[in-house]
C-alpha cells in the first residue's frame, strides 16, 4: 500500500513541477484513437482582457496550445496489448501536438479506460483532539478508514473523500477550521488491475516522457460532460468508447461509483464487417455515414453501396438497405446498454435524487442512440459533449474527446485525494473489511 501512496505523491509533485514549468501534455490512450493535448499554464493575471478570456470560475489558468490525434494501435479493451505498437502511436500523437504547440513536453497526464475498475465505499471516524478540525485531523480520519482486501494484483487509482460529517452536520465539503468533537468521512476508492496501470506506465516511460498523473477515463469524462447541477443532484455519465464503455456516477460533485463494460463501438464495427462480409475499414465508414439504431419505413428503400476492390464486379457492386444495417447494429448497441443498466442497478443508482444519464464518447454519435437509451436506461437521457474548456481546436470539441477534455480539467484543478494529505506512516489504511457496495444508500 505504501509504495502506491508514495508513487501517487511523487506524481503530484511532478504535476506541480510541470505546472511551474508551464507546459504539460494530456494523453488519452483509447482503443480507437490516441489523443494528445498540450496545455500551457500561465496564471489568470497573464491574460489580457483583450484576449477575451474571462475568469470562467477560476478555470482559465490554462489554454490548449497543441492538439493531435492518431489512430490507436496495440490497445484492446482500453488496455495496452502490444507495447511497441502503442509506443509508436503515442510518440506520433505527442510529436504532432508538440510541433503544433512549438514546445517540448516532458510530463504527461494520462487516463485509462478498461482495466476492470471496482468501486468501494469506506468510512472512518475520529475524535477531534483540539475541538477545531485541522489538516492533520483530516489525514487521520482518512487513515482510520477500513480498507477492504481488494487483492494483491490491483492498485488504487482514486481515493477521494466524498463527504465529511462533524458531530451531526453531514454533507460538509471541507471541515477544516470548524469546531466539533467527532469527525466522520465517507471515501470512495477505485481500484484497477495493476498490470494495466503498469503497462501504461512503462509505455509512457519508453516514449521518454514522465507520468505526472493518471486518472480513470470514466471519471474525467463525467467531469467534462456533466453540468454542475447534474454533478450535484446525481447523474451517470456513460462514455461509449471504441473498446470499452466507462460508467461513472456523480453525486454532490464527487464520483461515487465507477465501472466499465468491455464492449464499445469497435464491436459494432466488427459485427457489421462479419454480417456484410466486408473489411473493417469499410465497415467503419458505413457505420459512420449510414449507421443508426432506429429503423423507419424509409430505411427499407435507402440503399447503401458497399463498394470494394476485390476485382469481382458482382461482389464490389453489392448494395445493402439501411434497414439491414440497423438490424446488424441495434442488437449490439442494446447489449452494451443492457450491461450498463445492470451496472447502474448494482450501484443503487435508482436511489439518487436526480437520475440524469448523459451519453458521451465517440460511440454516442450513432443517430437515434438517445431514443434507444431512454427505452433501456430510463427517461432522462441526453447526449453530452465536453464543456468548460476554451480554445479547443475544432477537431477536439466532439463527444469523442470528452475524456481528453476532462483530463485537462483534472490537471488544472485536481480533486483532493488521500495522498494529498500527510498520513502518518503507521496508519496506512490496510485493515480489511467486507466489500461495501450500495454504501451511499445509508450515507446520503
Amino acid at each position: 500500500m505504501g509504495d502506491l501512496y508514495d508513487s501517487q505523491r511523487a506524481m503530484r509533485q511532478m504535476r506541480k513541477a510541470a505546472m511551474q514549468r508551464g507546459v504539460v501534455a494530456i494523453l488519452d490512450i483509447g482503443t480507437s484513437k490516441i489523443a494528445c493535448l498540450v496545455l500551457r499554464f500561465d496564471g489568470p493575471e497573464q491574460f489580457r482582457s483583450s484576449d477575451g478570456v474571462g475568469s470562467l470560475a477560476g478555470q482559465s489558468q490554462f489554454r490548449v496550445i497543441g492538439a493531435a490525434t492518431t489512430r490507436s494501435r496495440g490497445v484492446r479493451f482500453g488496455e495496452v496489448d502490444a507495447m511497441q505498437e502503442t509506443e509508436r502511436a503515442i510518440r506520433t500523437a505527442v510529436q504532432a501536438a508538440q510541433k503544433m504547440a512549438n514546445v517540448r513536453v516532458d510530463h504527461v497526464i494520462a487516463c485509462l479506460s478498461g482495466a476492470r475498475p471496482r468501486s468501494y465505499g469506506l468510512d472512518g471516524t475520529l475524535n477531534v483532539a483540539g475541538g477545531m478540525v485541522t489538516e492533520q485531523d483530516i489525514s487521520q480520519v482518512m487513515a482510520s478508514c477500513d480498507v477492504p482486501d481488494y487483492g494483491a494484483d490491483r492498485e488504487v487509482l482514486h481515493a477521494q473523500p466524498v463527504n465529511f460529517a462533524l458531530d451531526h452536520r453531514s454533507g460538509l465539503a471541507d471541515p477544516r477550521g470548524q469546531i466539533g468533537n467527532e469527525l466522520k468521512t465517507d471515501m470512495h476508492m477505485l481500484t484497477v488491475d495493476a498490470t494495466a496501470v503498469q503497462n501504461i506506465f512503462y509505455c509512457i516511460k519508453r516514449c521518454d516522457l514522465e507520468l505526472a498523473g493518471i486518472a480513470s477515463s470514466a471519471y474525467v469524462s463525467g467531469m467534462s460532460s456533466l453540468v454542475e447541477d447534474e454533478q450535484e443532484l446525481g447523474a451517470a455519465c456513460i462514455d461509449l468508447g471504441g473498446g470499452s464503455t466507462g460508467i461513472s456516477v456523480f453525486m454532490k460533485k464527487h464520483m461515487i461509483y465507477a465501472d466499465s463494460v468491455r464492449m464499445g463501438g469497435e464491436h459494432v464495427t466488427s459485427d457489421i464487417s462479419m454480417g456484410l462480409q466486408i473489411p473493417a475499414a469499410t465497415a467503419e465508414r458505413i457505420k459512420t455515414f449510414y449507421g443508426g439504431v432506429m429503423a423507419t419505413g424509409m430505411d427499407d428503400r435507402e440503399m447503401i453501396e458497399i463498394g470494394g476492390d476485390t476485382g469481382d464486379w458482382e461482389h464490389d457492386r453489392r448494395t445493402v438497405s439501411r434497414a439491414e444495417l440497423i438490424g446488424i447494429m441495434r442488437p449490439r448497441v442494446e447489449e452494451i446498454l443492457e450491461e450498463v443498466r445492470e451496472r447502474l442497478d448494482a450501484a443503487g443508482f435508482e436511489h439518487l435524487p436526480g437520475q440524469q444519464i448523459v451519453l458521451t464518447g465517440g460511440g454516442s454519435q450513432i443517430p437515434g442512440l438517445d431514443g434507444l437509451a431512454s427505452k433501456i436506461l430510463g427517461q432522462q437521457v441526453r447526449l453530452g459533449r465536453p464543456l468548460r474548456v476554451q480554445g479547443l481546436p475544432q477537431a477536439a470539441i466532439g463527444p469523442a474527446f470528452s475524456s481528453a477534455v476532462g483530463l485537462t480539467l483534472f490537471a488544472a484543478n485536481p480533486q483532493d485525494e488521500w495522498w494529498d494529505f500527510e498520513i502518518p506512516a503507521d496508519n496506512y489504511p490496510a485493515r480489511s473489511l467486507k466489500r461495501a457496495v450500495k454504501w451511499f444508500k445509508d450515507n446520503w
